[in-house]
Formats: C-alpha cells, structure tokens, sequence
C-alpha cells in the first residue's frame, strides 16, 4: 500500500530538527522549495549553500535571498536577513532536507537503483521497459537524461516529486560512485539496489580500488536498500554478497551465468532459460546477457511476474552509444559493420570487442576506434591499449575528450600499454572524425568496426572548448562517402 504524503512544505525549525543543526533565526518562516545552485532560486526556496572545488555557495547567499531564498542552509553564520541552519557538512544533508520540503517523494512509489563500473545505463533501460512492458510505467534515470549520471540530491528529489504527481510507479536509477560520496541518494532508501561489476574507473576521485569499491558497497546498508540484487560473476559482486548476507539486514539475491540456463549465441540473438521460461535478446555482447538477468531479477524483488518479465526481454529496445549499429542507416552490403560504443574502461572496451568478435565474417577483421579522456582517471590508460592490442585485429588510436590535457600525452600514455610486437597494429590518428575516416575506408563486407569511447554523447572537449561531435553522425557520414566511391578494402 502506498503511504500517506508527508507533510510537505515544513518551516525551518522542522528543517533543523531533520538535519540537526542549529538554527539562526525564525523556526516558523515555511520553505517551499530546495535550490543548490543561485540561479535556479525562486521564492520560497531554502538555499544550499555548497563549497565545492571552484566556487564556494556561502558567495552566492546575498543574491540567492534577492532570487526569493527566505533560508540558508550554512556552515558557518552569514549576515543576511533570512534564518539559516547551521551544519557541519552542507553537501551530506541536501538530501533528507529536500525529501522532506517535497513530501519524501520516494516513499509514494518504488525505486530501484543501480551502481557499478560498467551496465547501469543498460540496467536502468532494460528496468524501465520492462516495467512498461508488465502493465507499470517507470521513470528511467542516468547518464542519457541529464548531465550528471546521477542528479544532484535536490534535483533528484524534485524529479521524483514530479513523478508522484504524474502516477509514475518506478523510478529506475543510475546511482554513481561520486554520487554516494556527495550524498546525492540520502534522503532515499531505495526498495531495490543492485551491483553490475566493478572495474577500473574513476581513481583519480577515490584514490583506489579498495575505497572505490567501498563507495559502491554503501549502497547495500539497510539504511540505503530494503532488497540488494549482486551479480557475482564478478569478484568484487561475489565480496558484496557476502558482506550483505553476513550483515543480514538486506534481502540478497545473487545473479550470475548459472542463471541463465542453455545459453547461446545463435549468430542474431542469445536464447537461454531463466526460471524455467525461455529468454531471448537480440544484442551480441555476453555482458548484455548479464545485465539483462540482473534486470529479471530487479523487477521480480519488485514483485513482477516472472513469465511476464521472460516474455518481455525479446522487446528490449536497444541504448543509445551501447553498441548501436550504424552501418543499416546507409544499407550498402558491401560496408563494414560499425558500432558505436561507450566502452570507456578497459573492462568494458574488452566486452565491447568480444561482441563485435561475434558479428565478423569469414576473412574479416575486428577494428577499433578508441583513445582515452583527459581528466579522468589516468591509471587506465595503458590497459586499454594493451585491451586493443590483445583484442582487436587493427586499432586507431584518436582523441576522445581530451578536456585540459595536452592529448598527445594521452595518447602516449595509452600506447605504453601495447606489447612493443603488437605495436605495428595500433595507428595513431590523433583526430577523432579522421580516425573513424581511415577505419572506414580500409575495412569492407565481413568486417566490423567498434568505435568506443564516447557513445551517446553528441561534443568533444578540449582546450576547453567544446565542439558538436557524435561518433554516429561522423560514421554515418563516413559510410556514405564509402559507399559513393566503391571499392573494397
């Protein structure tokens, strides 16, 4: 049975209490709304005042109370004339302060959420269709729809809110490592969280693999998860497990390849059996296959049928950048395939080339367009090169968002990766639009090209600029201009 609402719209003196903090100012003036960023202020809004790495929100509380701000969320007193509540950590309480101005909007329906290195977008996707599919309607979350993976705690407490009013039944997640550090999930306790894997991804923010994979079990304490679905195919998911079922406070179910019963690859689809049902899924990566069963058995822990859930996974729409086929845009036979990939770590890049492994033709060649962002986490930046190089027949190796970064240095770093006999197979390009060019115009029918690295996204930054650039359009574009010359590789 779905709860009454909260009370929504609190004065500040609840706020404190809900926070615990101290207040400064008159209890009884009633917030209507939560902003974390000044220019979203409007009245009635609580104001979050955020120190973060470039801009500190203490500066901005003067214009904030101009916008309509009738309270500040603080660290430490400001003279303006509007109550504040005193914290120590502003970030760590954004959450349970906007679930409560907005009625605790993720109480009045389900909600499901996803971490892990690689598949939460595939996870989250597959969710949401097939909840629509079992007669539900959902709300998927993520990297396609915003530009965070996961929004910011009063951004996403507002969508949720949104969704009650529109009679959405499920919110599907994408809950990031970053976002559990920043707090952005407090203030839910989610009915459903689940685990894809864990690989090498975003050191440059946690320090290592071990506070890495911390930061991802977080999100199986009771206090975050009624129900936790592991996939333990993977050895960080079959660590979590066990730390869940010795806890013992979290309902576990486990997931792996044993699940998936008869399972094969017939050249257009995987067929296996789940729960006594036939399933079938028309992508070539074993890792859908994975995420795919994951998916299963998030809607069962939401209490789906699961006849109803097996009959629906033949459906699944494809994911936008997750191995997307190009190449039918253009309908010329004598083409290679081209996919489209956001393998960004090396985890992923090698599920990615094992898929496009499947479709190659007799005589054809696996190719792979990839380079590595600047920014980021640089430790796996040799891996993937020694991925490519281990994996791929020819790889061109190309800027992906090199962002401050000199990109050549990227580049570099990438290829101390690949074995120095292995090295005559990678080419470096440097220009992204050139190195999908030059992949093109050398491969034909039987081949197929794995562009990887940026997916769905539709820029390129460096130098911090950032220009229009999507790998499907540049493809696309490219296979046309093949196809008017002729010719084969």
């Amino acid at each position: 049975m779905v709860p009454p609402p909260a009370p929504a719209h609190p004065d500040v003196g609840a706020l404190c209490r809900e926070v615990g903090g101290r207040l400064v100012g008159d209890p009884d003036v009633v917030v209507t709304s939560v902003a974390q960023d000044s220019r979203r202020v409007g009245p009635g809004a609580l104001f979050c005042c955020i120190r973060g790495e470039r801009h500190d929100g203490h500066d901005h509380a003067t214009g904030a109370v101009a916008a309509g701000a009738v309270a500040l969320l603080v660290e430490h007193e400001l003279t303006v004339d509007v109550p504040q509540v005193v914290v120590a950590d502003v970030r760590a309480v954004v959450g349970p302060a906007a679930a409560l101005v907005l009625g605790r909007p993720a109480e009045r329906l389900r909600t499901v959420g996803v971490t892990g290195t690689n598949g939460k977008t595939t996870v989250v996707t597959l969710v949401g269709h097939l909840v629509d599919r079992c007669g539900g309607t959902a709300d998927v979350v993520g990297t396609l729809t915003g530009a965070r993976t996961t929004p910011e705690a009063s951004d996403l407490q507002e969508r949720i809110a949104r969704d009650v009013d529109a009679g959405v039944e499920v919110v599907a997640l994408e809950v990031s490592s970053h976002a559990l550090v920043l707090g952005r999930v407090d203030g839910i306790r989610f009915d459903v969280a689940a685990f894809t894997n864990l690989g090498v991804d975003h050191l440059d923010f946690h320090g290592s693999v071990e506070e890495y994979f911390a930061a991802k079990a977080s999100l199986f304490t009771p206090d975050r998860c009624r129900r936790a679905v592991v996939w333990v195919g993977d050895p960080w998911g079959r660590r979590l497990a066990e730390a869940v079922e010795a806890e013992g406070a979290v309902e576990l179910v486990r997931v792996s390849f044993a699940d998936a019963l008869e399972r094969t690859w017939d050249g257009r689809e995987w067929r296996w059996v789940w729960r006594d049902r036939p399933v079938s899924l028309a992508r070539p990566g074993e890792h859908d296959v994975a995420n795919a069963l994951v998916a299963c058995e998030i809607l069962v822990a939401l209490g789906h049928d699961p006849a109803a859930v097996a009959a629906a996974v033949s459906g699944a729409p494809g994911v936008p950048g997750r191995f997307e086929r190009v190449d039918d845009r253009v309908g010329d036979p004598e083409l290679p395939v081209v996919v489209v990939d956001f393998a960004h770590t090396p985890d992923a890049l090698a599920s990615a080339l094992a898929a496009g492994r499947r479709l190659v033709g007799p005589g054809g060649r696996l190719v792979v367009v990839f380079g590595c962002g600047g920014d980021r986490d640089a430790t796996k930046r040799p891996q993937m090169g020694g991925v490519v190089a281990r994996l791929a027949d020819v790889a061109y190796l190309c800027d992906d968002n090199p962002r401050s970064e000199d990109p050549a240095e990227i580049r570099r770093q990438v290829l101390a990766g690949v074995p120095s006999e292995l090295r005559s197979a990678v080419v470096e390009v440097g220009d992204r639009r050139a190195a999908i060019r030059d992949a093109v115009a050398a491969t034909g029918q039987g081949d197929v090209v794995v562009i990887a690295g940026k997916g769905h996204e539709t820029g390129q930054t460096a130098a911090g600029v950032t220009v229009p650039f999507d790998d499907r359009v540049v493809a696309v574009d490219e296979l046309r201009a093949r196809s008017e010359r002729g010719g084969g590789r």
